[in-house]
């Protein structure tokens, strides 16, 4: 044996993110809607799935019942394997696919409800371009007006500078700005402009008053009238401070986003993805089940699966399909697991949300308790990620209203009795403050840590500070009403 030999072992542990772990992870954080759109490209792309809507024909069964036989021997042992090739395809597809069909005649089936169609909403883009086919240009003039109208955006602003646009489109800069005028005549007042100032501007040659003061007003003193600073212009324009609050008022009720009323409807209806009830005096959880497709294997698969046992090399059938059936099955077997999983991981979570904040549901929102992560993780024995996931764009439907999961994970606040608040709380109170402040002389980030003092919350300005950005909330002077 060599003296001096030496041996090392290098000892490490390395964890391997199998697709399967990593498509298990993606349903979990997927949103319901994305969930949804999900399964259903799964069930266009994978032909083993298949979707059942009656639940009263089906009994629910594990995935391992599912697929149960499939990779088993228990194929009868007297099945001929040509037998495969006498599966009546026609009717099968006949009976899967059944073609809707409008009966003209007044039959039964669905005809259409004109009534339910509705007309798609203009945009800005065609009410200008339908003012500009009436307004007795020119080609070229039209040329120009529509390259200038495709530059406006939905706010109604041109933010590109004519000179780039005019590169952009191979046309001269001079010209751009001699048809704009006429398009900033066009309606909604103040489209086409090039910032705030010229917005305020055309709306204010709408006006059939005099305006000379008005003008002056808007091109000078927009700072000022920004912080609300009347008495500074009415000092520099030597005018009276009626006379000042009076065109501030016109200037407020002009719009600075003409645009915006042709914007679509960007609202958005949330799904909850699980309903917190009260029966009697205990709160009862139910997962919300409507619109989500519920899979199963294909019994079609499963046969042709079985009758290739049977048949020679391997039972790999021809053309490699007992192999790609295989794949499929797994895939598909494995995505209802997944799909289960995540079902159940937010049933306990939000068991355990409702066990934790007991009193929220009986009190309401301004007794939410402090709570994070590890505390449900703790609680259902699963890692702060898997909560953190599962509580990310999932809704709940509660007796105090619909809230993200993740709402009810806040941080704590110290109070004059050892006690912590939670911070969705503290925001509360703020937001009730300055609800219930006089206008005229509204309250400033110290004052409300004053007030806050007195109840027995102890939080610094800066905090305040904070909390009203996320309110939404302006600083006390842009809150300040003089009229």
């Amino acid at each position: 044996m060599a003296v001096g030999m030496k041996q090392s072992l290098n000892l490490s542990q390395t964890l391997r993110m199998t697709p399967q772990l990593q498509q298990a992870i993606k349903l979990l954080q997927l949103s319901r809607m994305e969930l949804e759109t999900a399964i259903r490209r799964e069930l266009d792309e994978n032909p083993v799935l298949e979707e059942t809507g009656d639940l009263q024909a089906e009994e629910a069964a594990t995935p391992e019942e599912k697929v149960q036989g499939v990779e088993g021997d228990n194929a009868p042992a007297d099945q001929d394997p040509q037998k495969q090739d006498e599966f009546d395809w026609e009717a099968y597809i006949d009976a899967q696919y059944k073609p809707t069909h409008t009966n003209m005649a007044g039959g039964s089936e669905e005809i259409m409800n004109y009534e339910n169609l509705i007309s798609a909403s203009q945009s800005l883009y065609d009410h200008l371009m339908w003012q500009m086919s009436l307004s007795g240009f020119s080609e070229e003039e039209q040329l120009l007006g529509g390259i200038l109208v495709s530059h406006i955006d939905d706010d109604g602003y041109i933010k590109v500078p004519l000179a780039d646009v005019a590169a952009e489109e191979n046309v001269n800069a001079d010209d751009l700005e001699s048809v704009l005028p006429f398009v900033q005549e066009f309606d909604p007042p103040g489209v086409g402009a090039r910032d705030l100032q010229e917005c305020l501007l055309i709306q204010a040659k709408h006006l059939q008053e005099d305006t000379k003061d008005l003008v002056h007003l808007i091109k000078n003193h927009l700072k000022d009238l920004e912080k609300k600073n009347y008495e500074g212009i009415a000092k520099a324009m030597n005018l009276e401070l009626a006379d000042v609050v009076e065109m501030c008022k016109i200037i407020y009720s002009m719009d600075p986003k003409p645009g915006r009323s042709f914007m679509p409807n960007d609202t958005h209806y949330v799904q909850p993805d699980v309903y917190v009830y009260k029966v009697g005096e205990e709160y009862m959880v139910s997962l919300n089940e409507d619109g989500l497709p519920r899979l199963r294997i294909s019994n079609l698969y499963k046969s042709i699966l079985k009758s290739g046992k049977e048949a020679p090399a391997g039972g790999k059938g021809k053309d490699g399909t007992q192999e790609y059936i295989q794949e499929k099955l797994r895939s598909a077997v494995w995505l209802i697991k997944s799909i289960h999983q995540r079902q159940r991981t937010i049933y306990k979570v939000t068991e355990s949300i409702v066990r934790h904040q007991r009193d929220f549901f009986d009190k309401g929102p301004a007794f939410i308790k402090p709570m994070i992560l590890r505390d449900i993780a703790n609680d259902i024995g699963m890692h702060e990620s898997t909560v953190s996931r599962v509580t990310t764009a999932k809704y709940v439907h509660t007796p105090r209203g619909i809230f993200e999961l993740k709402y009810f994970f806040n941080s704590g606040i110290s109070t004059s009795d050892g006690d912590a608040l939670a911070s969705e709380s503290v925001k509360l109170k703020i937001k009730e403050l300055v609800s219930a402040e006089d206008s005229r002389n509204p309250l400033s980030d110290q004052k409300i840590v004053d007030l806050l003092k007195k109840d027995g919350i102890q939080i610094a300005r800066r905090t305040v500070a904070k909390y009203r950005d996320v309110l939404k909330i302006l600083p006390s002077s842009k809150r300040k009403k003089f009229f």
